[in-house]
């Protein structure tokens, strides 16, 4: 079983390709949109095919509440565990803490009105029952519409059955799919036979369509019928729908080449999207040769049994669920499954190796694409080889080569999951175990919890000394050296962090990872109270991090150096360096250097003299916290610069407007509170007359600092750069 728990689409975004073709429903789309209005739970009912997915797809784009639409994809999740987390991902949310994903969905929809849309959710109806029943209960803006075979079963539902269209419908339909393929049709008996005798279900057009480039309407229906006579031993009865759809798919797979068949079955063991690599890889051998599998998925791209998608890391393809099933089954039959499962998950080992050193170059943005686009079948893999005790290394290796996507790309909660899952497996390969330790325990330490961090970065070093493995002492080292910094143990933070570089730099270790710890270190020289050495060490960060490309250690690197600037009395070099710092952060969903660089965004302006937009970030910052965990982690050397900007705040605006900012900018999503402090768009102001618009150009005024607050506003701790490990 394969959990994906993306497949969202983006508050607002755009509608999946396959649905931007539509022809007729225009009763039925009038009245879902009249039920929507009408009720905050509807779901569409029906058979599979049977276009719920596009229809619903269309109402909620006429229902659109202020804050948008989120749509999910729940046909490839089979873990109830994860509807959890498939809606966090479809609202785009970051949450750095350990607070079930149920908890961070209900804070986030509390205030606001939005229209969910799950669609696939049948195999999954109790959890999605629960899920629904509580958000709905809980957030009094939110509508609900869910697309299945069944209903929820919720208080309140609405049900809207779908049944197929209309014949003067199915035939436009199939006219128009024809043309597609350059075939004209005309309105005759032939083709409203053929519609008919497909029950107008949509999918089965769509099957029938792709094969007008060779057969004509009248042969499709010879063959078509020949199918079903003998399915149903003669009869002229018709067959259920849901066995019209399943022996339309079969149908279509008859006419398949032996080469399309083989190939059609291979890509069932994809979850989700895949490129034409991936497919290459996997499914080629044995009656398929590599330099094949373009030409024979062109084909079947053109009989409609896979589609096509633009993807922001490129040209992806993927099956319909039904379709999908049927190939899998053939799969299983031929009795080839299981390799097809292994090659599958060493590509994305493959893959996941690949992406974890190219982290470390001028391609990470490519890489967080790449992965975030491939997830699902990273997760497959990843479920596939945690299954199996004698493969457990290639899992506990996979989930660590990950980390970059865990802590890097805002996926905690999902990487303490399957690190936590392949740390309790034995094996005996003990690198693999070692990397999965230090980075759940690097994990733990972001989500602020403290303990669970230091057990398992002891029990790496433990295993590591044992083993005589030097990578692993020195990431055990240094990871332990975080987490002393932010516990505010500064001497001992210095000695394990000078400890753990000196080790990297005897192993030849350089990568995102050792770039952190230097810029750790120098967070811990700052605390102690030398500034100057902070700076040399962070200004030697930020040259190899430019030599290499590297933009995500480098984002650090410049928050140290803006905070020094500050200290020092130029602000305006400091605006500079926090707009560079939170540009990066944000592309990477790098919630922790969002809101740090916002924190002392706040500070520099206040300095300058606006002390409503300082109150205003503040409060922006306030509400991103609690995605991140403890306010400034709790430390006296990271809270000091924060009291210093609210004080300064406070005493010029007077304790009731200061508050009437803070309220503002509390209000700001973290896209509008990024955007207010980079000063994007004056329209995440939302706020009256009264309140402070966003800034317009930087006025700089020099404040001189008292000497007890010249430390660093924050530490990057909570985010480093391991590569290899």
């Amino acid at each position: 079983m394969c959990e994906d728990q993306s497949g969202g689409t983006p508050v607002n975004g755009d509608l999946p390709l396959e649905l931007t073709a539509f022809v007729g429903r225009s009763a039925e789309l009038a009245g879902l949109a009249r039920t929507l209005d009408e009720a905050r739970l509807v779901t569409v009912t029906g058979p599979g095919g049977v276009g719920k997915s596009r229809l619903a797809a269309r109402a909620a784009a006429r229902s659109a509440p202020p804050d948008g639409i989120a749509r999910v994809e729940l046909a490839p999740v089979r873990d109830p565990e994860f509807v959890d987390h498939a809606l966090v991902d479809a609202l785009g949310l970051t949450d750095h803490t350990t607070r079930a994903p149920r908890e961070t969905l209900l804070a986030h929809l509390a205030g606001r009105r939005l229209l969910l849309v799950l669609d696939g959710f049948e195999h999954l109806t109790a959890a999605c029952a629960d899920l629904v029943g509580e958000l709905l209960g809980r957030a009094p803006g939110l509508r609900v519409l869910a697309v299945g075979r069944r209903p929820l079963g919720v208080a309140g539902e609405r049900v809207f059955p779908l049944e197929p269209p209309a014949e003067d419908e199915a035939v436009e339909l199939l006219a128009d799919r024809a043309a597609l393929h350059g075939i004209a049709l005309r309105d005759d008996p032939e083709v409203r036979r053929l519609c008919r005798r497909l029950d107008g279900i949509p999918l089965a057009i769509e099957l029938a369509a792709g094969r007008l480039r060779a057969l004509s309407p009248g042969q499709l229906l010879e063959r078509l019928d020949d199918r079903f006579r003998l399915l149903t031993g003669g009869s002229r009865d018709a067959l259920p729908r849901h066995r019209t759809l399943r022996t339309a798919i079969g149908w279509s797979h008859e006419l398949c080449s032996p080469e399309e068949r083989l190939l059609w079955s291979r890509l069932s063991v994809f979850a989700g999207r895949f490129d034409l690599e991936a497919a290459e890889y996997v499914c080629c051998g044995d009656g398929l040769p590599s330099d094949d599998v373009l030409d024979v998925l062109t084909e079947l791209l053109a009989q409609s049994v896979i589609t096509r998608e633009e993807t922001p890391a490129g040209v992806r393809y993927r099956m319909l669920d039904t379709v999908r099933a049927y190939g899998a089954d053939w799969l299983e039959a031929t009795g080839d499954a299981d390799r097809l499962r292994r090659r599958h998950r060493y590509w994305y080992v493959g893959l996941a190796t690949w992406c974890e050193l190219d982290w470390f170059s001028p391609r990470q943005r490519e890489v967080a694409a790449r992965v975030d686009a491939d997830l699902p079948n990273l997760r497959c893999a990843l479920e596939f080889s945690l299954a199996d005790p004698e493969e457990a290394h290639l899992g506990q290796f996979l989930a660590g080569a990950l980390w970059f996507c865990w802590v890097g790309c805002g996926r905690l909660a999902e990487g303490r999951h399957w690190l936590e899952q392949a740390v309790r497996l034995e094996s005996d390969h003990t690198r693999p175990r070692l990397k999965a330790l230090w980075v759940l325990g690097y994990v733990a330490i972001l989500q602020g919890d403290r303990v669970p961090a230091l057990a398992a970065l002891q029990e790496c070093r433990e295993e590591a000394e044992r083993d005589a493995s030097a990578t692993g002492v020195a990431y055990a080292e240094h990871r332990t050296g975080c987490l002393a910094l932010v516990t505010d143990d500064m001497a001992r933070a210095e000695r394990l962090l000078r400890s753990a570089l000196e080790r990297y730099r005897e192993i030849g270790e350089l990568n995102s990872n050792v770039l952190m710890g230097q810029v750790e270190l120098a967070m811990a020289r700052a605390f102690l109270g030398d500034l100057p050495d902070a700076v040399r060490l962070c200004e030697d960060v930020r040259v190899v991090c430019d030599d290499h490309g590297e933009r995500w250690a480098r984002a650090y690197a410049l928050f140290v150096l803006a905070y020094a600037a500050w200290s020092g009395g130029d602000s305006a070099r400091a605006r500079e360096l926090l707009t560079d710092c939170l540009s990066s952060a944000h592309s990477f969903r790098d919630l922790l250097g969002s809101v740090l660089s916002i924190e002392l965004l706040a500070l520099v302006t206040a300095t300058e003299g606006d002390p409503a937009e300082a109150a205003v970030l503040q409060g922006a910052a306030a509400a991103l916290w609690p995605s991140v965990g403890l306010p400034l982690f709790g430390s006296a050397y990271f809270n000091a610069p924060h009291e210093l900007c609210e004080a300064r705040a406070r005493e010029q605006l007077g304790d009731e407007r200061y508050e009437e900012c803070v309220r503002q900018g509390t209000r700001l999503d973290r896209e509008a509170a990024v955007s207010r402090a980079l000063g994007w768009s004056a329209a995440s102001a939302g706020a009256a007359d009264a309140l402070p618009a966003p800034r317009g150009p930087v006025r700089h005024t020099t404040v001189p600092l008292p000497p007890d607050m010249r430390e660093p506003a924050a530490s990057p701790t909570r985010k480093g750069g391991e590569t290899t490990g």
